[in-house]
Order: C-alpha cells, then sequence, then structure tokens
C-alpha cells in the first residue's frame, strides 16, 4: 500500500509540473512599419537558458514554468524590450528600431566609452561591415573601411605581409606597421619567424571588432608605441541569454586575375625576327602563364559555440583554413582554437575575463620571383613535355622552371598561442582595481631547401636554411579606475602601470651537398657534406610604463579627456631611458544645447579638437650599447708571437663594429586634430569629417660618421631638426534607409587626402628603394629627399631613343652632360588620395553588397619591366612585351638605365569584394525545430581593376629596403592577385 501511495504522489507531482508548464507565443515586428522581425532574442527574465529566436516570420514560441512572468526581446539595431505575459496568450511584440550609434560602445585604450562620448579619432569597423570571401588576416577585413587607413598587400601571395599606413607615413627606419592590441594584449610581431603576415595567426571569423585609434589623443595612452597608429582587436564573447552554436564552411577558387601581355609563340617568332635577333624555336606554343599558375581551391571549416547567464558567459570556436595560391607550393594552412570566458561573483563586485587563442600556421612559398620571371619571360616556342616527360632542352639552357618548382620548398611551421586574463574587483562604488597578465608564445621552424637537380647543362647543387625562433612576450599591468559623478559633472580617472618583457631566440644553420637519394634535405641533416654557415641571437627586451587618463564631461556637452604615458625602453640610452607622451582633447555635443535640441533634422553635432604626443620604439636591438667583434685584417691583430711568419699566424684583435650612444631616445609624433562627427533625418545620414597635422622629429637613423677616423663605420642616431609631416584632410559619409522594410539599402564610402613632406634632411638623398640585376643593382630608384614626400622616384628623365640607338636623358642642369646631378623628383609611391564606397541592399531574405576602393597621384617603378621587357632580351630569344619593339631603332645593346621610362602611373579604382547571400527559412525544408537560420552565399573577390598600369596589379609593393628603410611602390616579379569565387554556407542552431 504504501508503494502505491508513493506513486501516485510522484505521478501527481510529475502531472503538477506538466501542468505549470505553458507555452507562451506571439509574432515580433517592427514598431513602425509592422513588419515581421527575424532572429530576435527571446527569453524569460531571470531564465536566459531557455532562450529562443524569432524565425523568419516573426514567429515565436517559448515554455514557461510559470502562468505569469516576463518576456525579454533583443535584436542588433533595435531597443530591447519587457513584455509581461500571462497564461498561454498569443503575443504581438513591436520593437522599436535602434538606428542612432551615439550609444554604441567604442573600445578604447584600457577601457570603453559610448560614441558620443568620444573626444578623439577614433574609427570602429564591426563584424558585419568586414570585407568577406578568403581572408587571412585582420588587415584585410578593414582594407577601404576606414578613412585615412591605407591597407596596401606586398603581394598577391595568401596572408602576404601588408603595409598598413594610418594618417601617412611618419617614420623611415621603423616602417608603417601600427601596434596592435588583442583583447588588452599588445603584440610584438618581431620576431615570429613567419616569414608572411605575422596576423595570420587570429582566426577573422573569432573576430567581433576593430577599432583604429587615429589622433593622438586616442593613442597617446600607448605612449611609445603608437606613433603609427593603434589597431585594438576584439574577439567575440558570449552574451547573457543567447546560447548559440554556428557553423560556417566556405570553398573557394581562385585563378590569375591579369595576365601580363607578354608575346605569344607566333608573335615571338616575328618579334625576334624583327629585332634581327636569335630565335631558339622550339616548335610548341606555350603559355608560361598558364603553366606555371594554377587554380587554387581555398577551404574553411568554423564551428563557433557561445551563451552565458547573468554570472557567466562563454564563446569558444575551432576553424580549419587551407588557403591554396595561385603558385604552386603556395599554401597557407591555419586551424586555431579560441576560448573567452566571464565569470561574476560577489554580488557581481569581482569579475574575471579569460581569452586563450592557440593557433598552428603551415606556411609554404614558393620562390616567387623566380617563378613570375619564367612566366614572363620563358620562349614560348619550347615545349613543356616532351614525349610525356618534363622537357629537360629548353633555349638558353634554361631549367625547366616546372623542374624548379618541384626541387625548391620553402615551408614554416609556426605554433602560437595567446592568452590573458583580467581579474577586477570593484572596492567601493565607481572604483575598480584590474589585474591584467598576458603570454604571448610563438614557436617556429622554417625549411628552405633545394633538391639535387642535374643535366647535360644544368646542375642544381642541393642546399637547406634551417631557422628555428623562439618568440616569448609576457605583460603584467595593473589599473585603477575610478567613475563618479558630482551633479551634472561626470568623472573617469584611469591610472596604471605596465611592464612587458619580449625574448627573441633564433638560430640559422646552412647546409649543401645533399645526396640524390629521394630523401629531402631537412630529413638528412647529417648526410650534408658542408656547413656553411651557422648563426644564432638571443635579443631580450622591456618596458616599463606608467599611464594616467582623465575623461570629463559637463551636463554631456562638454567633454575633457587628457592622458600621460611615461615609458621606459632598453632600446634606448642610459641618458634617454623614459620618454613622455602627454595628450589633450576637447569634445563639445553641439545638438545639446538648447538651440538645437529640439532639432528635428539635426540628430547629433560633435565638434572635436586634439592634440597629442605619441613615439616610435620599433628599432632593432642593442643599438646604445657597445659591440665588438674579432678580426686579423691590417692593424687589428696582436703582433706577439716572433715566430709567425704571416698575418693569420697572430692572435685575433677586437675591433669595435657599433659604438654605445647613451643619448638614443625616441622617434616623438606630434599631433593636431579638429573634427566634426554629425548625424541627420532621424540618423539616416551620418559622417565625420577630420583635419590632422602629424609632425614626427627625432627621426632615428643608421648613419655613417662624419668623421672618417672612425672605430666603427655606422652608428644610430637621431636626426637633429630632420621632420616628416603629414597633414590631410579624411571625410566618410553614410546613408541607411527604413531597415523594417522588405527593401532597405544602405550606402557610403570615405576619402582621405594626405600630404607627405621631409623637412629639413641633411642629407640629399635616403635611398629606400633599389634596382636588382641587370647590371643596375643598387642603383637608386627612390628615397627620401628633402622638401619631398617619402618615396619619392628619384632618377633620368628618359625623353627617348636617339639616333644611336640609345637611351637619352634630360639634361636638367643644362651642363651638357648626362650625369647622376641630372636626376629629377619624377613623383612619389605615396597616393595624393584613397577612397572607398560601398552599396548594401536587402529585399526579404536577399542581400548584396559591394565594397570598392581605390588610390590615386602615386607612381610605380615597373622594375619587370626593366629587367626583362628589352630589345637586347628579345634578341636573345627571351620573352618581352611590346615594349622591346616601342622604338624602331632602338639597338639591341641599349642598357636598361633608371630612369622615367618605367615610372607608370600607380592609380586604380577596384571591385575589392562582391557578396550576394540568401536566407533560407529552416521550416520551409522541415529544420525548423533543429536549426534557427541558415545562411547561402556566393563572394567574388577582386572582381576588377581599372588602372593604367602594365603590370600584375598596381596594389603591389616588392621592393629591397635599403639600410632597412621601408621601400615603397617597386614592383619586382611580385605574386600576381588572383581574383577569387567563394561559396559559403552558415548555419545557426
Amino acid at each position: 500500500m504504501k508503494k502505491i501511495y508513493a506513486f501516485l504522489i510522484l505521478a501527481f507531482g510529475c502531472m503538477s509540473y506538466s501542468y505549470a508548464q505553458i507555452n507562451v507565443s506571439g509574432i515580433v515586428v517592427s514598431d513602425v512599419e509592422k513588419v515581421p522581425v527575424p532572429g530576435v532574442s527571446v527569453y524569460i527574465k531571470g531564465e536566459p537558458k531557455g532562450a529562443v529566436t524569432t524565425d523568419f516570420d516573426g514567429n515565436f514560441k517559448i515554455k514557461a514554468q510559470q502562468n505569469e512572468g516576463v518576456l525579454v526581446f533583443s535584436y542588433v539595431g533595435f531597443q530591447t524590450k519587457e513584455v509581461s505575459f500571462s497564461g498561454t496568450q498569443k503575443l504581438t511584440v513591436s520593437l522599436k528600431e535602434e538606428v542612432s550609434t551615439l550609444n554604441e560602445v567604442v573600445v578604447v585604450g584600457y577601457g570603453s566609452q559610448k560614441r558620443s562620448d568620444v573626444t578623439g579619432a577614433i574609427s570602429s569597423v564591426k563584424n558585419e561591415n568586414f570585407n568577406k570571401g578568403v581572408v587571412a588576416n585582420a588587415g584585410q577585413l578593414i582594407q577601404g573601411k576606414v578613412a585615412g587607413v591605407n591597407v596596401v598587400a606586398a603581394s598577391g601571395e595568401p596572408g602576404a605581409n601588408q603595409d598598413i599606413i594610418i594618417r601617412g607615413v611618419g617614420s623611415l627606419r621603423s616602417g608603417t606597421t601600427p601596434l596592435y592590441v588583442v583583447d588588452g594584449f599588445a603584440l610584438d610581431n618581431s620576431g615570429t619567424g613567419v616569414a608572411s603576415n605575422p596576423l595570420n595567426f587570429i582566426n577573422p571569423q573569432d573576430i567581433e571588432s576593430i577599432e583604429v585609434l587615429k589622433d593622438a589623443s586616442a593613442a597617446a595612452i600607448y605612449g611609445a608605441r603608437g606613433g603609427n597608429g593603434v589597431i585594438v582587436i576584439t574577439t567575440k564573447k558570449g552574451s547573457k541569454g543567447q546560447n548559440k552554436i554556428n557553423l560556417s564552411m566556405t570553398t573557394g577558387v581562385s585563378t590569375l586575375a591579369n595576365k601580363v601581355n607578354v608575346f605569344s609563340a607566333d608573335e615571338f617568332r616575328r618579334q625576334v625576327a624583327a629585332v634581327n635577333g636569335n630565335l631558339q624555336d622550339g616548335g610548341a606554343s606555350t603559355d608560361w602563364q598558364d603553366e606555371l599558375t594554377r587554380t587554387g581551391v581555398s577551404q574553411n571549416v568554423n564551428l563557433s559555440m557561445s551563451g552565458g547567464t547573468e554570472k557567466s558567459t562563454y564563446a569558444a570556436s575551432l576553424g580549419a583554413d587551407n588557403q591554396q595560391g595561385i603558385l604552386k607550393n603556395s599554401d597557407l594552412k591555419r586551424y586555431s582554437g579560441r576560448l573567452n570566458l566571464t565569470q561574476k561573483a560577489l554580488n557581481d563586485k569581482f569579475n574575471i575575463a579569460f581569452n586563450m587563442t592557440a593557433t598552428k600556421l603551415e606556411n609554404s612559398r614558393p620562390d616567387a620571383r623566380g617563378v613570375v620571371g619564367s612566366m614572363l619571360t620563358m620562349n614560348p616556342t619550347d615545349a613543356v613535355y616532351v614525349n610525356g616527360q618534363l622537357n629537360t632542352n629548353l633555349s638558353n639552357d634554361a631549367v625547366n622552371p616546372l623542374i624548379s618548382q618541384r626541387i625548391y620548398s620553402d615551408e614554416t611551421v609556426n605554433n602560437r598561442i595567446l592568452a590573458n586574463i583580467s581579474p577586477s574587483y570593484e572596492i567601493i562604488k565607481g572604483l575598480t582595481y584590474k589585474f591584467n597578465l598576458g603570454v604571448d608564445y610563438s614557436m617556429s621552424e622554417r625549411d628552405i631547401q633545394v633538391l639535387p637537380y642535374t643535366t647535360n647543362t644544368n646542375t642544381t647543387e642541393s642546399t637547406l636554411n634551417n631557422i628555428t625562433t623562439n618568440n616569448s612576450n609576457t605583460l603584467y599591468e595593473n589599473t585603477l579606475t575610478y567613475n563618479f559623478n558630482v551633479k551634472a559633472h561626470n568623472f573617469t580617472v584611469l591610472a596604471g602601470q605596465s611592464y612587458q618583457k619580449t625574448q627573441i631566440n633564433q638560430k640559422n644553420y646552412n647546409f649543401r651537398g645533399f645526396p640524390d637519394n629521394g630523401v629531402e634535405p631537412k630529413n638528412q641533416i647529417g648526410a650534408a657534406t658542408e656547413l656553411r654557415s651557422k648563426f644564432s641571437t638571443a635579443v631580450e627586451n622591456e618596458l616599463q610604463s606608467f599611464f594616467g587618463r582623465l575623461n570629463y564631461g559637463y551636463d554631456n556637452k562638454y567633454l575633457l579627456t587628457a592622458t600621460l604615458r611615461a615609458d621606459g625602453s632598453t632600446k634606448f640610452g642610459t641618458n634617454n631611458s623614459y620618454g613622455y607622451f602627454p595628450s589633450v582633447a576637447l569634445g563639445w555635443n553641439i545638438t545639446k544645447e538648447d538651440f538645437l535640441k529640439d532639432s528635428e533634422t539635426l540628430n547629433n553635432l560633435k565638434l572635436r579638437a586634439s592634440w597629442g604626443q605619441t613615439g616610435v620604439q620599433e628599432i632593432p636591438s642593442k643599438k646604445t650599447k657597445t659591440s665588438y667583434t674579432e678580426s686579423i685584417n691590417g692593424y687589428d691583430t696582436y703582433p706577439l708571437d716572433p715566430s709567425a711568419t704571416a698575418v693569420g699566424d697572430y692572435p685575433y684583435g677586437s675591433i669595435y663594429t657599433r659604438l654605445a650612444n647613451p643619448d638614443l631616445q625616441w622617434e616623438v609624433s606630434t599631433q593636431t586634430n579638429i573634427g566634426l562627427d554629425f548625424s541627420l533625418f532621424n540618423n539616416r545620414l551620418s559622417g565625420t569629417v577630420d583635419y590632422f597635422n602629424k609632425v614626427s622629429d627625432n627621426i632615428l637613423l643608421e648613419v655613417t660618421p662624419v668623421d672618417p677616423i672612425q672605430p666603427a663605420s655606422t652608428y644610430w642616431t637621431n636626426i637633429p631638426n630632420m621632420e616628416v609631416v603629414n597633414n590631410g584632410i579624411e571625410v566618410a559619409l553614410d546613408y541607411s534607409s527604413d531597415k523594417s522594410k522588405d527593401f532597405s539599402y544602405s550606402v557610403g564610402g570615405n576619402v582621405s587626402f594626405t600630404k607627405n613632406k621631409v623637412k629639413n634632411s641633411p642629407y640629399k638623398i635616403l635611398t629606400t628603394g633599389a634596382a636588382q640585376g641587370g647590371g643596375q643593382t643598387n642603383a637608386t630608384i627612390n628615397g627620401v629627399i628633402n622638401g619631398q614626400p617619402i618615396g619619392s622616384f628619384y632618377m633620368l628623365d628618359f625623353t627617348g631613343i636617339g639616333a644611336d640607338g640609345l637611351n637619352q636623358f634630360a639634361d636638367t642642369n643644362g651642363d651638357g652632360s648626362i650625369l647622376d646631378n641630372d636626376r629629377i623628383v619624377a613623383g612619389s609611391a605615396l597616393p595624393d588620395y584613397v577612397y572607398a564606397f560601398y552599396l548594401n541592399l536587402k529585399y526579404k531574405n536577399f542581400d548584396f553588397g559591394a565594397n570598392f576602393n581605390g588610390a590615386g597621384g602615386n607612381k610605380i617603378y615597373n622594375h619587370v619591366a626593366m629587367t626583362s621587357f628589352n630589345r637586347g632580351n628579345l634578341a636573345n630569344s627571351f620573352n618581352t612585351t611590346d615594349r622591346a619593339s616601342q622604338y624602331l631603332n632602338e639597338a639591341s645593346t641599349n642598357s636598361n638605365t633608371v630612369s622615367t621610362r618605367y615610372l607608370e602611373d600607380g592609380s586604380f579604382l577596384r571591385l575589392n569584394n562582391a557578396t550576394l547571400g540568401y536566407n533560407l527559412s529552416p521550416k520551409t525544408i522541415g529544420l525548423g525545430d533543429v536549426m534557427d537560420n541558415i545562411r547561402l552565399s556566393v563572394t567574388g573577390q577582386n572582381l576588377f581593376v581599372i588602372t593604367k598600369y602594365s603590370g600584375y596589379d598596381p596594389e603591389i609593393n616588392t621592393g629591397t629596403p635599403v639600410s632597412e628603410i621601408q621601400s615603397f611602390g617597386i614592383d619586382y616579379f611580385s605574386y600576381p592577385r588572383a581574383r577569387t569565387i567563394v561559396f559559403g554556407l552558415n548555419v545557426a542552431f
């Protein structure tokens, strides 16, 4: 009987529980147009784990344990709303569109601010606005998205290095690379051992937003490292009440976007005969550009999960990415994992945030210059195959480039972990202490090898260059932040201390003479007949910093931001180990004034003004310290042995290779900015206008001593009075229609005009780019010239071909001779303006987006044309373009002198990417109970480019730096850019 009673009680309890469960359903519509809103998160207040989302018709159904309660509705672009329910009623809920961006949170250094409170020049790009397609790194995501930021890939190689220039080039030796900060951790990418872009380790699909700190007011909080601007990367975090699983898969197909118009086999035969050349006719018709490129197939799979409660959130992802380049042996593989956690405790006073990214990167690189050179110059009458085998009897005794591709490899494996944990505690109301501990460990091994190869006319010796690199970066930070109000006065005070230590260890071994036994050299190092060289280095740097910031606002109208940072670095001399970087910025929210606050047309008008200083410290380590080496040359030995018969018998002597410079200090960038932010017509039209003036001084360079009697040939110093000045205007405009309608659109763009000039340089020219090969090695192409922009092309002015068949150049100084002093400044590699614009369309479940970018006013030096496309090469049966026959009377012996003959217009307009997408309702295919959303898309990248440049692509830079001064605007057998079509599937659960 007791068992029966127990059973009845249990059954009654279950029935009561089942009866308590009710279904609450309804529809969510927009407030104005009353159209359904899909994708809205709906959950019962206090029970975020049971969240559901509305379907494509705006419908929802959610189970409730109680008969009454409150539902919470939230969706990006709409105001969050709470609605009470009672029983199984069907609700109709209207959400008000939130079109204003004034409440948008912007990540700044060591914190965040509402957009309406920002006084500096900060641009933010959210993940929904990133560039689409096959993307390897963060720079590609924001190309063309931010006014004043010019992103130029060095080549078309997957994951290629980039020049990211924020408001002009302000440094010579330190290049243009900005400081990257990922989830509060400042990266050091100087020695990862990866030959391609070091940012490739971050999975772009893990990034939530990218903020660009452009002016000194915004970047001064990073002091000595903010001179080239700061890019703040924030990865995706979990949200309470929104448990999500997302699976995305893409497949991309890449082909050569543009061919260089070299001669076909028939044209080649005619042209060689026309110049009375030596035709070596192989009897075939070969397009070497087709033979040496391929259709690259790229695949990406990414699985992410996120969610949370009132106390904790999580976000995790796994990604696998395989990008094939259009040249063989060109691959970028990335396997990544990410975990972000937050936890609250002690009545929400104690918070912990944990972020970790782990990546394995495998990068295979071809000998791009060799391959591209073969594509453009190989005799098109030579056959690739003979009797099914690779042809080994090519004209000019050339090695078949398909064989060269097979025997050469350059492979790097990099493992990297970036992690930081940030516990914080609110000591009293508004006063919070935060500790940030971060580590960035990178380990890489690179093998560059050539397999042995022998023919009757060619012998290729087998070699191996093995390079291992370990990079350790550790960060400790302590900050105190105090937020408080005094009536209409609002204060946020930040004080902090930071210590960062980087260690780089590298070992480099070069072997040769491996047997031809089918085993790769990297797998039989002991079989090498010779260790050609061995080298190792270890570098350790420390940065100790103290910083503070005050944000003050009065009545939301008048804003003040003041910042000061002191940085002490081991890279600099004992007399200048600390540098100080102040900034101040003012803001005026004009629309908060009485005379505008009731305006129905003008929704926002804010005036900003700032001044500040930042620094640049990215020079090689140990340059302030004395360095020695051993030598037996000349008088460097110690002649202590009377029986010695040769200098080599004496003991080695110690000589200086570098002198100490205890006065070496930072470059300093001083920047003034005036900006205006505005929005009109119910915030449909918004924009910004900024004027900036950036002056960089204390320029760091390695120079030759004026006094010829010096114990070292060069030394590092700050050049007195020398300045690099950048000033310009940035404009950005965006317009959005009513998003709640079936058809909506948005359109916008940005343009920036930048003028760059070098002042007070004591040097006639500091070469930044020099010629290579073809009898012109080390001849200056461009450089730094007083009164001119950085990257100014400095060369003879070509006027044509003379009666003798040789080059003619302008006698610019009128002395009757053509010498180096007749060279002229013939333009700059830096564009006068860069621009971009976009168009987004949406109709019901379809959407389309297109992004264009371009530049103008810059020149490109076509080093390929100078080296290869000349009459002499054509006469010797090497392929060329019609440049070689442009002048009928040109002699085949005419030299390929560096001159304006090979200088071309670099202006262009590119359709960077275009995407067509369709959101498929899972209900229509019977999966409504399993999936929340299915998205299908097709994206085209680099669909077309309009340019006058005759090379593969105008957006290129593969020149060789001189004395480690960065070069610009030189095309030297650059890896060609691809055109890619990407098919994507995204499923949300």
